[in-house]
């Protein structure tokens, strides 16, 4: 158990005439000796010291920015147990082992743990000996847990994922809202809320679920300038296409999702068959299975896993090199989460998203079913077409996020692939005018296959009357694939609404006044041209080779890059004999790190990034040995 300290709280901060501490070298001492890093970044100081000071906090960091040691080093400091809940049993797990890993005494409380393990972790409690314990809200909302947690000294309560409280947010769990009441049942402990997506709105319904309104808010940038971000319309069900993006990307890991258990298994098994090292996970399989598949995945250097969007995973792997939606997320900030578990290690990665019309009308017709109030299902549905414009847009993809989420004077990131090559916009209101009189004259009673045979005048066995409409074999101008893509822009822009009509989808008009506008030409509607260079179907997801995420290494040469392979077989090695994942032993940086200066001694090794003295202690001279071996 690392020792505790009071901490300090003397001058006054004038803007929130609160105590603050003198100084965060208490802390500083903690990142150095046990995490191994030499200085804090971005907002985590500002933050720590908040906690520090016993005052509750809400921070929105990006992924990757080190969210986790804004709670964990002040459990470190401050008397009594630190608490925190998470809605992810794989990401506590992780977590977890990281801390025992770095020497700090912490535990997690969930389903995996037995009548035993259950009791061994109480009365370490009750002894003092547990820095930190990991709850999920599910838990945490037991009458029974809560009453013997108050009765339990506690140094803070951090609510990670916060955006899971709101009703605006893209997670929501109902046990989430009831964290609130944490107020009441330990007053004077500090709260912490931390998260990495969360706009404005989202924000405000934090604080006041959580009761925080009157707590210090720091927003970090939501940049992630390691992410490549990519999209593009799919064509079917994508399957192909993934495939080809996979086996472009050989030798890495990487996540996919899709929108469905099936699609998760269909589409593990054609990567399989393409000789790629894919696993489905999703909710649906024997918990065994699910374990065993995310060891395996959290233990390889290169895999690929495939899950479903609306089963957290919660990993925490650093080396995920690419992110593939086969079918979009529901919101920007689902979007930005599931990106963000590529690049956690800083190192280039890439963020591909296909989608389509029909993957929006899925999303807002679910929406429409859900026992939800009228304006917080308005808030989802914007959120729903907010995604898709940013996807289908023109305008730099890393700059629109952010700009979401509330950043001002966002410069574009000149990577991304509308940063890369520029989509033209050529002018087909003419065109759309045609395509909204036909679905008028046809009265919606069609899907878009034979809409876009009226237009060409190729509908097959056409009816009398149907050829005598004026809108009949008027669209000449455009190919059947470019009306496939105009009708997907229409719909995209609202002017045409898709029926689902149980699997026949039907198109219809949509919003009644744009239409108008439309047909008046008082509303433009512009359609993306393929870039210059994209191949004949318009794909632009492929990153340049340069550009392509890196792993971990590839910037070593010589016998630098030789120790960085034979450090990594050991740590590969010392995890399997663990059974855990390799980077809660080392992260690959730190590997990189060591292959760099070539340590000699205990002194040289500690002056490795993530070297603490705790993995000083239990593996410096397993590494000194591949160092001089090497």
């Amino acid at each position: 158990m690392q020792p505790r300290d009071q901490g300090v709280s003397k001058p006054r901060d004038a803007r929130h005439n609160r105590p603050v501490t003198d100084s965060l070298q208490p802390a500083r001492e903690i990142l150095r000796r046990v995490f191994g890093h030499a200085e804090f970044r971005g907002l985590q100081g500002q933050v720590i010291t908040e906690i520090l000071a016993g005052r509750s906090a809400m921070a929105v960091l990006p992924t990757g920015g080190g969210k986790s040691l804004c709670y964990q080093i002040p459990s470190l400091i401050r008397p009594g147990l630190g608490l925190v809940v998470s809605p992810l049993i794989a990401l506590m797990a992780d977590q977890v082992e990281a801390m025992k890993q770095s020497g700090v005494a912490a535990e997690r409380l969930d389903s995996s743990a037995d009548m035993d393990q259950r009791q061994d972790i109480w009365r370490r409690i009750d002894a003092g000996e547990l820095d930190l314990l990991y709850l999920s809200p599910e838990g945490l909302a037991q009458p029974a847990m809560l009453n013997r947690l108050s009765r339990v000294p506690l140094a803070l309560i951090a609510i990670d994922e916060a955006h899971c409280v709101s009703q605006w947010g893209h997670d929501f769990r109902p046990d989430y809202r009831l964290l609130g009441r944490l107020a009441d049942i330990f007053p004077g402990v500090p709260r912490l809320a931390v998260t990495a997506t969360a706009d404005s709105r989202t924000r405000e319904d934090i604080r006041a679920e959580l009761r925080l309104e009157d707590a210090a808010e720091f927003v970090d940038s939501f940049a992630r300038p390691e992410l490549i971000l990519s999209a593009e319309r799919k064509r079917g069900q994508g399957h192909a296409r993934v495939e080809e993006l996979v086996a472009a990307r050989p030798g890495r890991s990487g996540v996919i999702y899709t929108g469905s258990r099936e699609g998760t298994e269909k589409l593990a098994e054609r990567l399989v068959a393409a000789g790629v090292p894919a696993l489905a996970y999703h909710a649906g399989l024997d918990k065994a299975v699910r374990s065993q598949r995310l060891e395996k995945f959290l233990e390889a250097d290169a895999a690929v896993m495939v899950a479903t969007i609306a089963f957290g995973m919660g990993i925490d792997k650093p080396d995920v090199r690419f992110v593939i939606h086969a079918d979009p997320p529901a919101s920007i900030e689902a979007y930005w989460q599931e990106i963000g578990r590529a690049g956690r290690d800083g190192q280039p990665a890439e963020g591909i998203t296909l989608y389509g019309s029909a993957d929006m009308a899925w999303a807002l017709r679910r929406i429409e079913g859900r026992e939800v109030a009228d304006e917080v299902r308005a808030v989802q549905m914007r959120k729903v077409r907010q995604l898709y414009n940013m996807l289908d847009g023109t305008a730099c993809r890393a700059a629109a996020v952010r700009r979401y989420f509330g950043e001002e004077g966002v410069a574009r990131c000149g990577q991304c692939d509308l940063c890369v090559s520029p989509p033209a916009a050529i002018d087909a209101t003419v065109a759309a005018q045609k395509a909204l009189a036909a679905v008028h004259r046809l009265g919606g009673r069609f899907g878009r296959g034979r809409l876009v045979d009226h237009l060409l005048g190729k509908t097959k066995d056409v009816s009398e009357s149907e050829a005598a409409l004026s809108t009949w074999g008027i669209g000449k101008e455009f190919s059947a694939a470019g009306w496939r893509d105009l009708i997907d822009q229409l719909l995209f822009e609202g002017l045409l609404r898709e029926d689902p009509n149980d699997g026949r989808p039907l198109i219809g008009l949509g919003d009644a006044d744009a239409v108008k506008a439309t047909y008046r030409g008082e509303r433009k509607v512009a359609v993306r041209t393929p870039p210059e260079g994209a191949d004949a179907s318009g794909r632009i997801g492929r990153a340049s080779p340069r550009k392509r995420g890196k792993s971990a290494g590839d910037e070593l040469t010589g016998d630098a890059a030789v120790l960085f392979e034979a450090l990594r077989a050991w740590r590969r090695e010392e995890a399997h004999e663990q059974h855990v994942p390799p980077y809660v032993i080392f992260a690959d940086r730190t590997l990189e790190d060591i292959a760099r200066l070539r340590p000699r001694s205990a002194g040289d090794l500690m002056l490795a990034n993530g070297v603490g003295a705790s993995k000083l202690e239990r593996y410096g001279q397993a590494v000194l040995k591949v160092v001089r071996e090497s």
